[in-house]
């Protein structure tokens, strides 16, 4: 019986790339089997499409809860893009047999072609890497590489050290769960071709794969049936959303495969790609300039770009280079300097100083900080800026064409600046697309300027808007979220919503992106994901800012179409419950959480109000399932307690005075209970209880003049050494007042003492080069040390003493 020649490849390797393209010349194989996405075999086609390299298959499945996404990418120097290639040429029948990239398998992949991973089951492998870079001391994994099979040696032998290489890499080993269920795929359609009629008859089967895989299919395949391997669909249940905005129909499943562009920078192990070779530039240098060649450009460039950024590149330096390059190429037995060679000469004739991080090409991963500028700027060079491009016809997701057309039906260009108007019904539009497009982080839609809140009042807001290369690839991938910008918008949403892991901040942000973007409805899953996460939200500072968002846009988000959305509703209800289940407990409060802790009143008491004047309103259909009756009971227990923080005591009491005249039945508070409370404080404490009065109830008590003789009576009871110490706080407070208010509130002190005749302003501002009040009251007490220290000493500033 024939075998097929399974020629395993480390992914993106030159050296491996040119092996595959001899042996299938050599061979002229009926069959090319590749490891690649079985389900784009019917797409062939697209890839023999005059593209510019490099570019990736980018398959996708979104379903309800899932969503999974993953790249098969190819440069010229990548051995699957080289059989592709030559497997045409020579008239093979070309197959990808591979699992889809949105199997299972793929689950912790984000990249088809990732080098084997140290878990449990690979360990081995890393083990016998760690072994043989330690016997032929050399440093990292991609040095051993290039010591072992990218020093240019002929195709038998480079074929040879490939597979002891890869035996011993593997073993016995039988893999991942999801590696096992790979290579039964890639064995089946091994089978399925080896039982061929031509092959049968002597035609030869070329086959390539990972060299991790490589000895697993030759064990597995003869094992298997030889019927043709049907390419799996996804299995996802079709769970019906019963949530208050749920639909008909059941939960849309989207799955596929598209071209997209790539870089070598997404290709670059040093940006973080998890597989194939480093230093992407330099490999296809290598491809197309052989080793000599692909030194002779990287050095030049490398050199360029450190006089480019000003620094050390002198022709002595080069010199130095090449020296210590030749000197550790026989040092370490290369007939000819290598990549690791190159580098390491770099860095001994260039870094003047002790280095901070390790060398960058000796681990895996983007670089650490503290890496020698000179190094940055190599390593850089080496990955390179070559960008891909689709060939003109190339199919792309719905989402492609359906962005265009909404943009130009809006009269948006992705370039320049735009100044909208939300008060612009237009303009308004105009915003809900780009905040669309914002959500699914396409490159080159940028807001520059604008409020913060949905509902915040501003009416403008810029944005800078481009078409960077990145752009297209992201748009195609982005096509895995929906087929038009509204549904893939919200689905991309609603992904980083559950990927909040309950935290309330998040979710809240996210409703507020929703309500820029005009996405009013969430799915029902979702709302009881927020139920869920307001129920165990264990704060009440984060509650606080979260709740007034939601309610704002509830209330008053017609414009952005969020008005009355279930899913605020049910989180507003759920929230309103827990908030006040927290606010209970007597609890400090951190400077840092002052503003929060008071937003978290501020939205109560709004809530209580609005359910009030719902439930008095007969037009009100349904106001919020709330209990305003609890809310009131907490806020009068929180005042009265004395070991709760004097900034919530005050927001509690003034929240009750402030709802005073809707449930006059429910409270009797009024001024007489907050002078009460600001007369019972410690003075460094005294402003913190007025901040909580007037930050709830300022419209209340600015205009009661018996307020501010209150007031007026409890500062002039203080001493001089209370009034310093009171005197930051109280500042503070009655920052909450505005201007017009502020003045009303100096009137009546002024009237208090008889000095109608002075302008407010002698209360309200400082005069430039005036002392401020309580510098005035420090040197005061510093004053009345000073007279009482004297006393004890029997002097006094009062009479004249006589020799």
């Amino acid at each position: 019986m024939n075998a097929p020649h399974i020629v395993g490849v480390r992914h993106h390797s030159p050296a491996c790339a040119r092996l595959v393209a001899e042996r299938i010349r050599a061979l002229r194989p009926a069959h090319v089997l590749i490891e690649g996405p079985a389900d784009f075999n019917a797409r062939l086609e697209e890839l023999y499409l005059p593209h510019r390299l490099p570019v990736a298959i980018y398959s996708y499945l979104s379903a309800g809860e899932t969503h999974h996404g993953s790249w098969s990418p190819f440069a010229e120097h990548s051995p699957e893009w080289q059989a592709l290639q030559v497997g045409r040429e020579v008239g093979a029948d070309v197959r990808f047999i591979d699992l889809p990239a949105w199997h299972d398998a793929f689950s912790r992949m984000e990249n088809r072609y990732a080098d084997v991973a140290d878990t449990q089951h690979e360990e081995r492998a890393a083990a016998y890497e760690r072994a043989l870079t330690e016997k032929l001391s050399v440093q990292g994994r991609d040095a051993l590489w290039d010591h072992l099979f990218e020093d240019g040696c002929d195709s038998a032998e480079l074929a040879q050290r490939l597979s002891t290489y890869f035996e011993h890499l593997r073993g016995e080993d039988p893999g991942s769960l999801g590696n096992q269920a790979r290579e039964t795929m890639m064995a089946r359609w091994i089978a399925w071709t080896m039982a061929q009629p031509a092959v049968q008859a002597g035609a030869p089967v070329l086959v390539v794969c990972g060299g991790y895989h490589a000895p697993a299919l030759a064990r597995l395949w003869p094992g298997l049936p030889a019927q043709l391997p049907e390419t799996p669909e996804p299995e996802v249940e079709d769970t019906p959303d019963t949530g208050p905005n749920a639909s008909d129909q059941d939960t849309v499943v989207r799955y596929g495969s598209y071209l997209v562009p790539y870089t070598f920078k997404r290709l670059d192990a040093f940006a973080g790609y998890a597989s194939g070779m480093p230093s992407p530039a330099y490999y296809q240098w290598m491809w197309e300039l052989g080793p000599e060649g692909a030194a002779h450009r990287a050095l030049q460039q490398v050199m360029q770009r450190l006089r480019d950024r000003k620094l050390p590149a002198s022709t002595a330096d080069l010199m130095a280079v090449h020296l210590r390059a030749q000197g550790l190429a026989r040092l370490r037995g290369h007939e000819k300097p290598l990549r690791s060679d190159w580098l390491d000469a770099l860095a001994g004739a260039l870094v003047k100083e002790a280095l901070d991080a390790p060398l960058p090409w000796t681990y895996r991963g983007p670089m650490r900080p503290g890496t020698a500028p000179v190094l940055v700027q190599a390593m850089d060079v080496l990955a390179g800026d070559i960008a891909g491009q689709l060939a003109d016809g190339t199919p792309q997701p719905p989402l492609v064409k359906a962005v265009r057309d909404e943009l130009a039906a809006h009269g948006l260009e992705l370039r320049g600046q735009r100044k909208l108007d939300l008060l612009d019904a237009a303009d308004r539009a105009r915003s809900r697309v780009l905040h669309r497009l914002a959500l699914l982080r396409l490159p080159g839609v940028v807001r520059s300027q604008g409020p913060k809140l949905a509902m915040s009042g501003e009416r403008t807001e810029v944005w800078t808007l481009g078409q960077p290369f990145e752009q297209q690839a992201a748009l195609i991938e982005a096509g895995a979220w929906g087929a038009n910008l509204h549904d893939a918008a919200r689905a991309r949403l609603e992904d980083e919503l559950r990927h909040a892991q309950g935290r309330i901040g998040p979710l809240a942000e996210g409703l507020n992106q929703a309500a820029w973007a005009g996405l009013p409805a969430l799915s029902g899953a979702l709302l009881r994901e927020l139920q869920q996460a307001m129920a165990q939200e264990p704060r009440f500072e984060a509650m606080g800012p979260a709740l007034a968002v939601m309610h704002t846009l509830l209330r008053h988000g017609q414009l952005l179409g969020m008005a009355d959305a279930p899913v605020l509703r049910v989180a507003i209800e759920a929230g309103f419950d827990r908030a006040l289940w927290l606010l209970e407990p007597p609890a400090a409060i951190a400077p840092s959480d002052i503003d929060a802790h008071l937003q978290g009143h501020l939205a109560l008491r709004r809530i209580v109000a609005d359910v009030l004047a719902d439930r008095e309103d007969a037009a009100q259909a349904e106001p919020l399932d709330v209990e305003p009756a609890r809310a009131l009971a907490v806020w009068q227990r929180k005042a009265a307690d004395a070991g709760a923080a004097p900034l919530s005591r005050g927001a509690a009491l003034g929240a009750t005075l402030s709802l005073a005249h809707r449930v006059p039945q429910a409270t009797q508070a009024g001024v007489a209970d907050a002078m009460q409370l600001l007369q019972a404080m410690p003075a460094p404490v005294l402003g913190d209880a007025l901040t909580g009065l007037l930050a709830l109830a300022r419209e209340t008590l600015s205009s009661e003049p018996a307020f501010a003789a209150g007031m007026d009576r409890t500062v002039q009871a203080l001493d001089n050494a209370d009034f310093v110490r009171a005197m930051p706080s109280l500042r503070a407070a009655f920052a909450w007042l505005p201007p017009q208010e502020r003045g009303r509130l100096a009137d009546q002190v002024l009237t208090l003492h008889d000095a109608t005749h002075l302008s407010r302003r002698a209360l309200t501002a400082r005069h430039e080069g005036e002392a401020a009040p309580e510098a005035l009251a420090a040197a005061r007490a510093a004053e009345d040390a000073a007279i009482a220290r004297l006393a004890g000493w029997g002097l006094s500033l009062d009479t004249e003493e006589q020799p």
